[in-house]
């Protein structure tokens, strides 16, 4: 085989984002980007003799971007890869592979919940040896290489079948590479096996219970058809669009209520739904299934829908730690939890009760990693619909789904009855964001850096009637590795536990997106529709920040 090195020259912005680095396909196809970014991770983190887990969502560039990198771990000395079959590996999966066969990294490729095909979107990101996203001090590193690079290294070809499951030996750098092609969901589906009530959730299935599990045509479809469908006995066709396909079958891949608005429609029954996807007051979905869900573009995501409620992300986090010892592998407890700072509050009230700590992180699932590593905490979430535990280190859609699915069997009890339960014993975090996608980037940055100058005079003022206790660009320290991250998004606490949050996306590719969070907890009226329940404070944000004038946009582009 012969080991090429080739001329390149720096592309500007290869800096990753919250998870990875994503730019639109066209981007990547350039001569030599994928290439620049890819040596940089070589560069930067030592994988000579390593072995290295690859894979990705299956969409558009995929397969062309799985041969490019196998050819350069060639040329780089890598000593074994695993790929999935087709080059399909969802995000979870492939923090389990890292994890059960001891490997030490892996490349991911997915632009997660963004929309896929020739005009859609790409993304690569790098896992460490934990199976987690790379830390901050990785990454930061990766990009600095980028910025540098002269050359890479990459092998003429490498022959492998990546469609046929089997091992293969190529010629590298370092000797003979060996290429194993293994089935993208063996390792994963043993998994869950050790940590759900398969028996319960068969017999709930074998009761006649029936599920629409709406892969969105993404990488989730193989998982849950095998687990849902092959080990647990759910009807067959209780999988919807379950077959990966590159542009997502023009699905935008993101399971909130306003993408999946199909799988809300079926569990609504003929019942139309609001913005918050609640259905109306006494509107009925007895004619739905008994169980919705879907997951996004690499299956890290989820959505859990009752015939009456859709479950947010932070409702679900706090259900779950609620409720995790009736799940075999949470038996003995939780030792902590953990949540994303603009998710709101409902599991720190869970997490009080029981006596744990919980954890306030940056939006990320790299921060969750020391905690998980060091054992502090067993479950984490993040309100952008990724939820997860310490069984690998990435948040993970069909293992969430399986959660409720365990809750549902052993209890008796429907989603809807779950979460009114739950609301009745804790009270409801009414809890909605509003997303202004692809605002011109100077306005969204004059935007936040005016809301950073009003912050010291905020405090002890009112807004929407509420008194504000707290303004803050939230900053964290890590407990585990004492590492800083500052600027990670601004809050507005209210005295009574209201929060307004403001921060912009990481993982947009056209412009900037700015997220806000709005968060209203109640005790008393738990029936309300979210939007209505948190008027007060929509008005409120956009008043505060001055979004009309900033960026022209009188609405947000998409609520959830």
């Amino acid at each position: 085989m012969t080991i090429q090195t080739i001329s390149t020259r720096p592309f500007d912005g290869q800096k990753p984002g919250t998870s990875g680095l994503r730019k639109k396909v066209t981007v990547f196809r350039q001569p030599h980007y994928l290439e620049n970014f890819v040596q940089a991770v070589f560069d930067t983190v030592p994988l000579a003799g390593a072995t290295l887990v690859l894979g990705g969502d299956g969409r558009f560039h995929n397969r062309v971007a799985v041969d490019t990198i196998v050819r350069m771990a060639a040329a780089n000395g890598v000593a074994r890869v695993l790929v999935g079959q087709g080059g399909l590996l969802s995000t979870p999966a492939v923090s389990c592979v890292i994890r059960k066969h001891g490997a030490d990294g892996g490349i991911i490729l997915s632009a997660s919940h963004n929309p896929g095909g020739p005009d859609g979107d790409f993304g690569i990101k790098y896992n460490i040896g934990n199976g987690g996203p790379a830390p901050e001090k990785i990454t930061d590193a990766i990009y600095a290489a980028t910025q540098t690079i002269a050359e890479y290294r990459i092998a003429e070809s490498a022959a492998f079948d990546l469609d046929m499951l089997g091992r293969y030996v190529i010629d590298g750098a370092g000797g003979e590479m060996i290429v194993d092609v293994i089935d993208p969901v063996d390792d994963y589906a043993g998994l869950m096996q050790q940590l759900f009530d398969f028996d319960a959730i068969r017999a709930w299935f074998a009761a006649g219970h029936t599920l629409r599990f709406d892969a969105m045509s993404a990488a989730s479809g193989p998982y849950a058809t095998r687990i849902l469908e092959g080990l647990l006995g759910a009807p067959a066709g209780s999988v919807v669009n379950g077959v990966p396909l590159e542009d997502f079958g023009g699905h935008h891949p993101d399971p909130n209520p306003a993408h999946a608005t199909e799988l809300i429609a079926a569990m609504r029954g003929s019942a139309s739904h609001g913005a918050s996807g609640d259905a109306p007051h006494n509107a009925s979905g007895d004619n739905g299934p008994d169980f919705g869900a879907a997951s996004d573009g690499d299956a890290d995501r989820n959505m859990v829908v009752g015939r009456k409620h859709n479950v947010s992300p932070s409702d679900s986090l706090a259900v779950l730690a609620a409720s995790a010892t009736l799940i075999p592998g949470y038996a003995k407890g939780l030792t902590g939890v953990a949540r994303s700072m603009p998710t709101s509050c409902a599991v720190d009230v869970v997490a009080k009760e029981l006596g744990i700590d919980c954890f306030e992180t940056p939006t990320g699932w790299k921060f969750f990693g020391n905690l998980l590593d060091a054992g502090k905490v067993t479950l984490c979430g993040e309100e952008s619909y990724g939820t997860g535990s310490d069984h690998v280190r990435e948040k993970d859609g069909v293992w969430a789904v399986l959660c409720w699915l365990n809750l549902v069997a052993k209890t008796g009890k429907s989603i809807d009855e779950l979460l009114e339960a739950h609301w009745a014993r804790f009270g409801r975090h009414y809890y909605s964001r509003h997303d202004f996608e692809a605002i011109d980037t100077a306005a969204a940055n004059a935007l936040v850096d005016g809301l950073r100058a009003k912050l010291p005079t905020l405090v002890g003022s009112e807004l929407a009637g509420k008194r504000i206790a707290l303004a803050d660009d939230f900053a964290y320290d890590d407990p585990i590795d004492h590492s800083h991250s500052s600027r990670q998004g601004i809050r507005i606490v209210f005295d009574d536990g209201a929060r307004i949050v403001y921060r912009l996306s990481g993982t947009g590719t056209d412009g900037a997106t700015l997220r806000v969070y709005l968060e209203q907890p109640e005790r008393q009226r738990l029936d309300l529709d979210a939007q209505e329940a948190l008027a007060p404070l929509i008005a409120a944000s956009r008043e505060l920040a001055d979004i009309k004038g900033l960026t022209g946009r009188d609405a947000p582009t998409v609520v959830t």
